[in-house]
């Protein structure tokens, strides 16, 4: 933790960064080896809304970049996503959290090439044209998994990833083992650095 508080030191996050998070695996909980198909089977991380609360505290905008490949294998569709999107966002909005925007990519990248499947920077790209104030440099990548580190790093954000067991070390990683742990400290952090 140290090492972590030594890294966000330098940087001096205000409410003009951007916060840039993946879904599955930080928000709501995977399906391993399957989809989250249906509102049914969506279900919130324990503390994701308190960590979504204390990050709306800090952050004006927060962008959700997603993955969503079941879409290109056919086992489910564009609608069947915005349906579930819909419904995260009203409960969200019920504990006062406002996500400015989700991205997603629909592809198989087994069947088709895209510029938008992470760690590519498409949905990125589309954010910063719909909002123009981002700045890559002072915008934060939370993810699960190696292609959304990938994914901050080929955009110029900072990274961060969530519960992995993948040594980051020499790549100076912080990792955290919530969405919840990573937003207490961040608040935390904040305070000392302008104490």
């Amino acid at each position: 933790m140290k090492k972590q508080k030594e890294i966000f030191k330098n940087f001096d996050i205000n409410q003009n960064w951007t916060l840039f998070l993946d879904r599955d695996g930080v928000i709501n909980k995977k399906i391993e080896g399957d989809y989250v198909r249906n509102w049914q089977q969506f279900r919130f991380l324990p503390k994701a809304i308190d960590a979504l609360k204390i990050l709306s505290e800090i952050f004006d905008r927060i962008i959700i970049v997603t993955n969503q490949r079941g879409i290109g294998r056919g086992l489910m569709t564009e609608q069947d996503l915005e349906n579930i999107h819909k419904q995260m966002l009203r409960q969200l909005k019920k504990n006062g959290i406002e996500i400015t925007k989700i991205y997603y990519c629909p592809h198989d990248h087994e069947k088709e090439t895209c510029n938008c499947r992470k760690p590519k920077t498409g949905m990125a790209l589309k954010a910063k044209k719909d909002f123009p104030e981002i700045d890559f440099e002072k915008s934060i990548m939370v993810g699960d998994s190696q292609s959304d580190i990938e994914f901050a790093q080929n955009a110029g954000m900072k990274g961060v990833l969530i519960n992995s067991c993948n040594s980051n070390e020499e790549k100076e990683v912080p990792v955290f083992n919530s969405l919840y742990e990573f937003a207490r400290f961040l608040k935390e952090t904040l305070k000392e650095n302008h104490q």
